[in-house]
């Protein structure tokens, strides 16, 4: 056939053999469905909302969203608490909505990943209802104890909720206690129960057979409890015996078997891509543990496979207003330390149970900086809903808080416990009521005070710079091939600035972010990061405060940085080389075709 025949389409093979999977190199954002846009004026956000800003997510550039729970709830954790776990809640829509969400997602190539809460239900579902009653299958389905030997109905030990108070509720109808670990509707399920773990993982399989691409598993630490129900010991972090500091929570989290159990979902849905030869489907695991724990989540040392995103919550609870570089460092390399071969991290900024990032990290100027060190990251991203724009947390009055685990504690201590500061509604526009819902509804939370200026229309029509416009831009260069297989290099160089540098060889391009934590002008030499680095590097992005503009030239040995100042720079580079082997390619193919 001839060498430029064969020279083609080695190119060609080599292009499609050096891919990786599409959640590999993923950007996610997290919608909180309440929050995100109401399509019928009843103040509360759902499905066909949703559905009607899938453009807004498109033009983001990610890759998918995941959807916190949409499921038919009694609203004691607003959707935590399921009673139904095939089903959609009426607030949200209807099956039927959910369904055009999937289809009008597909149309635009985005993913989407679902809430799964497997560690307990509602006890107003029937499974719980027909355990009370002690119905033949259902007798174990939960977590059942008598009361403590030798008393008339005291709690049969010392356990305490995640939220406040005793893990254990007495049961009337069955004259016993049932365990749960968060409110007290929500009973946990007894996974020791083989019955429970397939119900469960035929939960699953409804939603993958509906078009789901993967779950986001919620609060997995708690799965399983020590057999026997021994008390935990004091940890002598508080002096309230009803505080979850109070123990220390050995026989309660991160028992061996709960890991095991992500293995056990983690193949069930690599069956399911294999029966229907479909894409992958993915698992998120959330677990707040240490990163000994956490590291399990990969696989084991047989290679069992387990999650493919263990959530990295290390940005989120070991940085705040008063870190240095050093400490983005410190916790980013401790991430990347302990990704097995083979793997991919994740970064995660936020979520609808912390605090916001402009919020945490102490204001408006830090926004940028968070969304440059994350970006640039290698791996993958999750993005909570309007930290693009810079949304802060909301002051809610107690008259108006609404969150359970706030509103079980006393108006002088709701402050400590809610997390309704960070699920307010989104700010689409400076119309009333933020473009959230109607003008005459009111909002099931309040608005920030300064939406008006702060939502997506201000950001995308100003002919300035915006928070919006960085993360677009950081955004679009994720998907180029030096942010996909390239390099990664960091060090603080000065007093306070996070340098990171991204290269590939083949590319020959290298970007170099810096990111100035400190109030203090600093001068850099960015040739500390990288050698090999020209003398002029030019500008890429900059933060909505920077004194640069994108295509200026600055010199790499002394670059000037103001106080809470990212810039992100680049050599002059090439076109990235797997593109230009594509072209090339096509071109011997057409030189084929005309010669033979």
């Amino acid at each position: 056939m001839g060498f430029y025949y064969w020279m083609a389409l080695l190119t060609i093979g080599s292009l499609v053999s050096a891919q990786k999977d599409w959640w590999e190199t993923a950007s996610f954002y997290q919608i909180y469905p309440r929050s995100f846009q109401d399509s019928n004026g009843d103040g509360i956000g759902d499905l066909n909302g949703i559905t009607s800003r899938l453009q807004y997510l498109k033009s983001l550039g990610v890759t998918g969203f995941w959807l916190s729970p949409i499921y038919p709830s009694p609203m004691a954790d607003f959707g935590y608490d399921i009673s139904s776990f095939t089903d959609i809640h009426p607030s949200f829509g209807t099956m039927a909505d959910f369904k055009r969400l999937v289809e009008e997602a597909k149309k635009l190539q985005l993913r989407v990943i679902l809430d799964f809460v497997p560690n307990h239900s509602s006890d107003e579902h029937e499974w719980f209802r027909k355990s009370a009653k002690r119905e033949s299958g259902y007798e174990d389905f939960y977590v059942w104890q008598d009361a403590k030997p030798g008393t008339d109905r005291d709690p049969p030990n010392n356990w305490v909720a995640a939220w406040y108070g005793s893990a254990w509720e007495w049961n009337d109808e069955r004259q016993q206690f049932y365990l749960h670990q968060f409110h007290k509707k929500q009973p946990d399920l007894n996974y020791r129960n083989p019955a429970v773990v397939q119900a469960m993982k035929n939960v699953l399989l409804f939603w993958l057979d509906l078009g789901v691409d993967g779950f986001r598993v919620d609060a997995v630490p708690w799965l399983f409890e020590t057999v026997g129900f021994p008390d935990e010991p004091i940890s002598g972090q508080s002096n309230d015996p009803l505080s979850q500091n109070y123990l220390s929570h050995i026989y309660t989290l991160d028992q061996p078997e709960t890991v095991d159990m992500v293995y056990q979902w983690r193949e069930l849905l690599d069956e399911y891509k294999r029966k229907y030869n479909t894409t992958t489907k993915i698992l998120m695991t959330e677990a707040w543990s240490s990163l000994d724990v956490v590291k399990t989540y990969f696989n084991d040392s047989n290679n069992r496979q387990g999650s493919q995103m263990p959530f990295n919550f290390q940005l989120i609870t070991r940085l705040d207003s008063n870190s240095k570089a050093i400490d983005f460092k410190t916790v980013i390399d401790s991430w990347l330390d302990i990704i097995p071969a083979g793997h991919t991290p994740n970064w995660v900024l936020g979520n609808h149970d912390k605090r916001r990032v402009s919020s945490r990290m102490g204001g408006d100027h830090m926004v940028d900086i968070m969304a440059m060190i994350e970006l640039t990251l290698p791996g993958i991203t999750v993005t909570y809903q309007g930290e693009e724009i810079g949304m802060h947390d909301v002051d809610i009055s107690w008259a108006d808080t609404q969150d359970p685990a706030a509103c079980q504690l006393t108006e002088e201590t709701y402050q400590q416990g809610t997390r309704d500061p960070a699920r307010t509604p989104f700010q689409w526009d400076n119309t009333p009521n933020a473009g959230f819902t109607n003008a005459s509804v009111k909002p099931w939370l309040p608005l920030a005070t300064d939406y008006p200026l702060l939502n997506v229309k201000v950001q995308q029509e100003t002919t300035e710079n915006s928070h919006l416009k960085v993360f677009k831009e950081l955004m679009n260069l994720r998907g180029t091939k030096t942010f996909v297989w390239g390099s990664f290099n960091s060090m603080v160089l000065g007093t306070n600035v996070y340098a990171l540098a991204r290269s590939f060889s083949n590319d020959k391009r290298t970007y170099v972010a810096l990111t100035n934590i400190g109030i203090t002008v600093e001068t850099i030499d960015a040739t500390k990061l990288d050698s090999s680095l020209p003398n002029d590097l030019v500008v890429r992005v900059v933060s909505v405060s920077s004194k640069y503009a994108p295509g200026e030239t600055v010199t790499a040995n002394s670059i000037q940085l103001q106080p809470y100042e990212a810039v992100l720079l680049s050599n002059g580079g090439t076109l990235a080389l797997a593109p230009r082997f594509a072209l090339f390619a096509c071109f011997m193919l057409v030189v084929f075709k005309l010669f033979n």
